[in-house]
């Protein structure tokens, strides 16, 4: 049996987590970390969480801007990803991640979620569809 995938959506504030269903068919949304203000603490604590869950793999959402050129948020995320590669000794790869805020807000909003509740869930379902593409992504290689 192939390994879990972790996926994370990387905030300024909070990091949506994500993981796949042991056969890496499909993304479940986890809960919300939310961060500490010491980025190493971040870090690390990122790298536990994929750790403790078993994750052979960590995908990263990766913020673009919509025309795919890159923004500031682009260069944190980057800054957090490569201190993640040299915290763990996992693969950590990168999604394009456009759209999937957009997505899951709309998700909650249809749902009924009120506004303050949002805030909670909304990174990790984002998350969870950075990792829905990603799994698309690897079935469509095994395909070809």
């Amino acid at each position: 049996m192939e390994k879990r995938i972790a996926a994370f959506d990387i905030g300024d504030k909070r990091i949506g987590v994500a993981f796949s269903d042991p056969f890496n068919e499909y993304a479940m949304p986890g809960d919300t970390y939310f961060r500490t203000g010491k980025f190493s603490e971040d870090v690390k604590a990122i790298a536990r969480i994929a750790e403790e869950r078993g994750a052979g793999t960590i995908v990263c959402g990766l913020p673009v801007n919509f025309d795919g050129s890159e923004s500031i948020q682009t260069e944190k995320t980057l800054r957090f990803i490569e201190a993640l590669k040299s915290e763990t000794s996992l693969p950590v790869v990168t999604e394009d991640e456009r759209f999937t805020t957009m997505q899951a807000t709309q998700v909650l909003i249809e749902g009924g979620v009120r506004r303050e509740k949002r805030k909670k869930s909304v990174d990790s379902i984002a998350a969870a569809y950075i990792l829905d593409g990603y799994l698309a992504k690897i079935k469509k290689e095994k395909r070809s």
